[in-house]
């Protein structure tokens, strides 16, 4: 795990300066403190930071290979680079090192871009080919690893974060056309970034640069699979699935150094622990953030499975104290508006973690790779009540708004949310699923901005239009793996543990396991839609590895009790220390915060949002 930058001058005359390279290097310095490394010949420079996790002695960067025409920096790990370096040796290829970067270089040099098929792990790389006059950039199959770049003046610029770009080319003009995409998803998507010039290659995508043109080719994308061949196997789906879980867990606990996991008590994490702790001789290390507001603590089923389990266990708590320290850690390390709010807690917990280990497994990916979220119990229910009677849905609805009128606190919020979730029943999938964004009309939402550009609309239907599969709840799970997973899940752990250089491994985004169940039919993945049919393959699963308290547990996302914090006055201080926003309408902000405030509705998040967004517009015009 590491950080990568460098530089591609079009122009052979012109050299790059390692001045330079390594300004550009120290920005990233936060994800490899155990060493850097620089390679500079005329007009190619590549930059490392090194977070060493295997091969310590033997793995620096930049490595070239044997004849020092192929030259490799990369960030992340290849979990099956022993039994490639197997495959490699018996094809005739000879090795220096035992690092998984020196196999990824030995598979360039046997199957050329063809080599990424052959890679299970997460990465981005850049590979300077000196025969071929090419560099060769690649990121992995989910997106797990960030790689941004940029074509400045004559040259071609890439760095694991926006500010090593930042650092040779000083300020890049904000792109203000990504407003309302912003405002509704609390992120950008690839290949876009807020910085007109600056863009993030896409997972499962990669760059070929050569003779000053930047070419994009795909690599891997989801299985093309129709609806009537989907997998209906129960027993089969489960052998695999549990077959692959094991093999999974088991590279991704390949370490040369002391590792753990982050433990919420919840399934995904719950049930990597437990494959952990048959694979491994020794106590797991596991690590939990907590609340004080109970609704979002999740301390007490972290303990169980810690006792259960018998690892060494570790809690560290959170509160609204961390606020306006995590706001300035959020801006400096995403380098552009990130709003998703479980990277405060994700923030902290990667810290206690690193105090400790220099590596974690996690449950990342598990509610996107096994339809945990309660958006798809909603498509069920959708399809139920689109066939009702207009006048009975307008009666429910009408009823159930008179309702809120008549009470105040979390019920009048509760009912609010029911009639606006019902509303959104009638809608096309589509509409439907911009609702899922912000909870308030999105409409309204528009409201808050002063011009639109790139349309929320517009990215949903470009989205989804590669999406062979038509019901809604393959639609939904396609968003999910190739948006939200990449853009909002995956940025947030890599930044936010990387922050404090901390390496995370993700087994369930293995990418078997993601091609395995993006194949299984809905009736498979969700057989009820109460909460214990919910990732119904996983808990099949596991229900010989935990108990039933935890596989019977009612889904709760990592979450971070934003409206209550708003409500008790901090958006305000935060909000009130920022500069008016030369974008948003300010009556209807105050709006927004009036209606959190007496609890009529959950504006926390989209008030979240904006308050990162102004707090980032700020500082770019500072």
């Amino acid at each position: 795990m590491c950080g990568i930058t460098g530089v591609f001058n079009f122009d052979i005359e012109r050299p790059v300066r390692r001045e330079v390279l390594q300004k550009m290097a120290d920005t990233i310095s936060h994800r490899g403190p155990d060493g850097e490394g620089y390679f500079v010949d005329s007009n190619i420079g590549l930059a490392h930071r090194r977070l060493s996790i295997i091969d310590i002695d033997g793995g620096e960067q930049p490595m070239f290979n044997d004849q020092g025409t192929i030259g490799i920096v990369f960030n992340g790990e290849i979990y099956n680079y022993i039994e490639l370096r197997e495959l490699l040796t018996k094809l005739g290829h000879s090795f220096k090192t035992n690092s998984d970067t020196e196999v990824i270089i030995k598979a360039y040099e046997q199957w050329g871009f063809a080599c990424q098929e052959k890679l299970n792990g997460m990465w981005a790389f850049a590979i300077w080919d000196a025969k071929e006059k090419h560099m060769f950039l690649s990121r992995d199959r989910l997106g797990e690893k960030p790689l941004n770049y940029m074509v400045y003046g004559n040259s071609f610029l890439f760095g694991s974060e926006i500010k090593s770009i930042l650092a040779y080319t000083g300020d890049v003009e904000p792109d203000s056309e990504m407003h309302e995409l912003y405002l509704f998803l609390g992120y950008i998507p690839s290949p876009k970034t807020y910085y007109k010039s600056i863009k993030k290659l896409s997972a499962g995508k990669y760059l070929v640069v050569k003779k000053g043109k930047v070419h994009e080719h795909a690599y891997w994308d989801l299985p093309d699979i129709e609806e009537t061949d989907l997998l209906k196997d129960k027993k089969q789906v489960i052998k695999r699935l549990d077959e692959l879980l094991h093999d999974s867990v088991k590279m991704r606990m390949r370490s040369d150094v002391p590792y753990g996991a982050f433990l919420s008590g919840g399934l995904d994490s719950s049930g990597i622990v437990s494959i952990m702790s048959e694979i491994s001789s020794y106590p797991i290390n596991t690590y939990t953030i907590g609340f004080n507001e109970k609704r979002f603590d999740e301390r007490n089923s972290a303990r169980i499975i810690a006792d259960l389990f018998e690892t060494e266990h570790i809690e560290k708590m959170v509160d609204k104290s961390s606020l306006e320290a995590s706001i300035r850690k959020i801006l400096y390390h995403f380098d552009e508006p990130f709003a998703d709010p479980a990277a405060i807690p994700t923030s902290y917990l990667a810290k206690s973690a690193a105090e400790h280990v220099k590596m974690v497994l996690t449950g990342d990916g598990g509610d996107e790779v096994f339809a945990g979220y309660s958006n798809y119990q909603s498509e069920h229910f959708a399809n139920k009540y689109k066939s009702l009677p207009s006048f009975l849905k307008k009666g429910v609805s009408g009823l159930i708004g008179g309702m809120a009128t008549l009470v105040t606190g979390d019920t009048r919020y509760k009912l609010n949310r029911a009639k606006r979730v019902l509303n959104s029943f009638n809608l096309p999938f589509e509409e439907r699923l911009v609702t899922k964004f912000v909870k308030i009309d999105p409409s309204e939402t528009k409201l808050l901005l002063k011009d639109h550009y790139h349309t929320i609309d517009d990215f949903i239907a470009s989205t989804l239009k590669n999406c062979r599969l038509k019901d809604s709840f393959y639609r939904l799970n396609y968003f999910h793996l190739k948006v939200a997973l990449p853009e909002q899940m995956l940025m947030k752990v890599d930044k936010m543990s990387m922050a404090s250089s901390l390496e995370t491994r993700a087994p369930l985004l293995d990418h078997r396991i993601v091609e395995l169940m993006y194949q299984v039919d809905k009736k498979l993945k969700m057989p009820t839609y109460k909460d214990t049919g919910v990732k119904y393959m996983l808990k099949s699963v596991m229900k010989n590895r935990l108990p039933d308290e935890i596989l019977n547990r009612k889904k709760q996302g990592f979450e971070v009790p934003l409206r209550e914090w708003f409500k008790e006055g901090e958006f305000e201080n935060v909000l009130n220390s920022t500069q008016p926003s030369t974008f948003f309408n300010e009556p209807m902000i105050k709006r927004l915060l009036n209606e959190n405030n007496r609890g009529e509705f959950d504006h926390g998040t989209l008030l979240w949002r904006i308050l990162l967004l102004q707090r980032w517009d700020t500082r770019s015009s500072a």
